[in-house]
């Protein structure tokens, strides 16, 4: 596994519910095309795959 990954908001929230809006919060995104670095870890892998239908991401 990688160290980091990048994680990159590519899909909009409007008309997602609740808990995905607070998954993509709780990420580090407010923007569409807004990238974060987080580490590699199964808690934000475990949110990651959450919404993975609204993210695209990097291992670094």
């Amino acid at each position: 596994m990688a160290n980091k990954l990048e994680i990159t908001l590519t899909r909009s929230l409007i008309g997602r519910t609740k808990d995905q809006r607070d998954t993509v919060q709780a990420l580090g995104l407010k923007k569409v095309q807004q990238t974060v670095v987080k580490e590699d870890n199964p808690a934000i892998r475990g949110m990651v795959n959450k919404v993975s239908h609204l993210v695209s991401v990097k291992e670094q």
